[in-house]
């Protein structure tokens, strides 16, 4: 297969496996197994990271508006609005920040393996299925951004800091977290989004100054082309997914999560 064509399948599951709440990591682990490109190991886990870049992209693109506090079409309120959401965004951040930085090589080293992302695969699988059925009972506390609390922020910062583990998935573990503390889903949904812009920022700087700034011409045009794939198809899993949850629940990404996690314990198993 020529690598073009694989660095695109790479983005298009990037891209989809970023945003819902799957595993990209989970996935990126299988497609590796049967999608290899003919590329150094350095190169490859540096391009895993930054074709999130393009991904980042596609929020920044879609929630420009709700982003900008400099917009004139916002009144002073709403100015002030998206201030307090950017205050609350970079809060949030903090809790991985902190562990993150110091402990991601040795995480890396660790977990990043195929038992220990078929076990977060259905674990957190399970943890879905139940809280949404925990939470039939209950009514969201926060139904909009607007009434989300700096308290709130913060905790559902300590619950992306789960997502250090390979498997979680970043926007599953905060989604998950914000729903059992009271947010709705699609508050849930927007501010893991939100909550993504400086953290995968930051990881994709590191990995590129950790990996040096000397490309041969085939590498320039692998990331771009990656991170290009990921944008656009990040705007389409955006949308499905702010879609769905306006009328359906996250039981259905729970289960395959477990049959996930069931295929790749059983795929490396018999392997």
């Amino acid at each position: 297969m020529a690598e073009i064509f694989k660095v695109i399948i790479l983005g298009m599951v990037e891209g989809i496996t970023e945003w819902l709440p799957i595993s990209s990591t989970g996935h990126m682990i299988l497609v590796d197994e049967f999608i290899k490109l003919n590329v150094s190991d350095a190169f490859m886990e540096m391009f895993r990271v930054v074709i999130q870049l393009g991904a980042i992209l596609a929020v920044c693109v879609l929630y420009f508006h709700k982003l900008n506090p400099f917009s004139g079409k916002k009144s002073p309120k709403e100015k002030k609005e998206t201030f307090s959401l950017w205050g609350k965004v970079i809060v949030g951040c903090i809790p991985a920040a902190v562990i993150g930085l110091p402990l991601d090589d040795k995480l890396d080293a660790l977990f990043y393996n195929a038992q220990t992302v078929a076990f977060t695969l259905i674990l957190y699988g399970i943890l879905f299925i139940v809280v949404e059925n925990y939470n039939k009972k209950r009514t969201p506390s926060t139904q909009t951004l607007s009434e989300l609390t700096w308290k709130t922020a913060v905790i559902i910062g300590c619950f992306q800091v789960l997502s250090l583990i390979p498997g979680t998935s970043r926007s599953g573990s905060t989604i998950l977290g914000a729903m059992i503390i009271g947010t709705s889903r699609f508050v849930a949904a927007e501010y893991s989004f939100f909550l993504s812009i400086p953290v995968m920022f930051g990881a994709s700087f590191l990995k590129l100054v950790k990996y040096g700034f000397h490309y041969t011409g085939s590498e320039i045009l692998y990331l771009f082309t990656g991170m290009a794939v990921a944008f656009v198809v990040s705007i389409l899993a955006i949308r499905f997914l702010m879609g769905y949850i306006k009328k359906n629940d996250f039981k259905a990404f729970g289960v395959y999560r477990i049959v996930l996690g069931v295929l790749v314990a059983a795929y490396f198993l018999f392997a």
